[in-house]
Parts: C-alpha cells; structure tokens; sequence
C-alpha cells in the first residue's frame, strides 16, 4: 500500500461480490478510477473532498460497489486531469488533423459565437470566436493555462492585469491565464479572433471574477 492510500481501508474488505457479479464496465472503471487518483497523488479523503462527496462514498466507486452518476464521472475526469473515455477504458480514434471551416457549426454562449478550429482530444483548444460590442464586458477571467489569440477582424481591447492593449488585424496576444484578463470589442461591430487556449481543468466558478450575474459565461 503506498502513501496515497493510507486511508484506503474505509473500503468494505470482503463485502465485494465476486468478480462475476459485477458489471464489465465496472469491472474497468472501478480500478481505473483508483489508479488515477494514485497517480495523481492524491488520498480518498483529499479527492473526496474536492469532488464534495463522502470518502465512504468514493471507496465504494473504486471498489465496483456502486456506479457513479453522469456528473460524478464528469467531476472524476476533471480532477484526475483525463477524460470519460479514458475512465471507462474506451480507446478513442485518433483526432482527424483537418478541421474544414465550412462544416463547423457556429455555438453561441455567454453572448459570444465558437466555432471549432482545431481538433478534439488534445491538450490545447482552438477556436474561431466572434465577440460582439458590449457582450461579457464585465467578465475577469483567471484560470490555470495559456492563451494564444490573433485578431483577424476587428478591434480588440485586451486587459491584463492592470494593463489594456488594443490590437488591430493581425495583432496577436499569447499570455499566461493566470494573469487576471478581460476580452472586449472596441467598436460597434465586434471582433473577430482565433484563440487557443490550453484546456482547463478547474472548476468554472474559480475562472471569472465579476458579479453574480456574469460568472460562467462563456
């Protein structure tokens, strides 16, 4: 037993039914979801704790004694820095390096437009975003990552920190997120940009700094 595990013995030692009672997804995301954790260094109380259930709880996930609901399985993924796919054990196909611009559909949010530009399952996202006049302006983002953007319509006034930039077409920002940062178009028509962002993995309502009504947008 290693360090991680030192409270580990929560977990009903002899409870278990036999092996081939249990599901065969369970049988893949129970030991899975414990070697995760390990890997992350984390203990069943401290992993518990973030994912706000009881220790008790969670060693029976990792035990196969119960199944974890769509949202825990979510929040697992999230804290352990992987994917559903990857709990689950499902091998996922290599993401198609061609992104073709005119199959993407636009996905309005938080009164911004996305479009995808890069491809899925990797560690940075790209994006196509159009932000109009006046939409999040209120928003302060800080978050763990980078951001890359380059303005390819537009005027974008970007604050960090206690700085504001204004950037032209062809004018471009690469800045670590952690710096607390705000995007806004300058003028009446809006802006347009390519953004890449490295994925985050932090709860939503730790990214934005603002008023109730504006935190996660976006």
């Amino acid at each position: 037993m290693d360090a991680s595990d030192s409270t580990d013995t929560i977990s009903s030692v002899g409870s278990a039914p036999p092996p081939g009672a249990l599901p065969t997804d369970q049988l893949v995301l129970a030991p899975r979801l414990r070697d995760r954790r390990r890997a992350g260094g984390l203990t069943l109380e401290t992993a518990a704790r973030r994912l706000e259930l009881s220790a008790a709880h969670l060693s029976r996930l990792e035990s196969g004694l119960r199944q974890p609901s769509l949202p825990v399985l979510l929040g697992l993924a999230r804290l352990y820095g992987t994917t559903v796919s990857d709990l689950l054990g499902e091998t996922e196909a290599e993401p198609d390096p061609i992104v073709r611009g005119d199959l993407m559909t636009a996905v309005p949010a938080g009164g911004w437009t996305y479009w995808r530009a890069g491809g899925t399952g990797r560690a940075m996202q790209a994006l196509r975003v159009h932000v109009p006049s006046g939409a999040q302006r209120a928003l302060v983002r800080v978050h763990p990552g980078e951001e890359w953007l380059y303005v390819t319509g537009g005027t974008l006034r970007l604050s960090l920190g206690d700085r504001v930039h204004t950037l032209a077409p062809g004018d471009s920002a690469h800045f670590d997120s952690l710096v607390p940062h705000r995007l806004e178009a300058a003028g009446t028509g809006g802006v347009d940009l390519l953004f890449v962002h490295t994925l985050m993995q932090s709860e939503t309502s730790a990214l934005c700094i603002g008023t109730e009504t504006t935190r996660g947008e976006r």
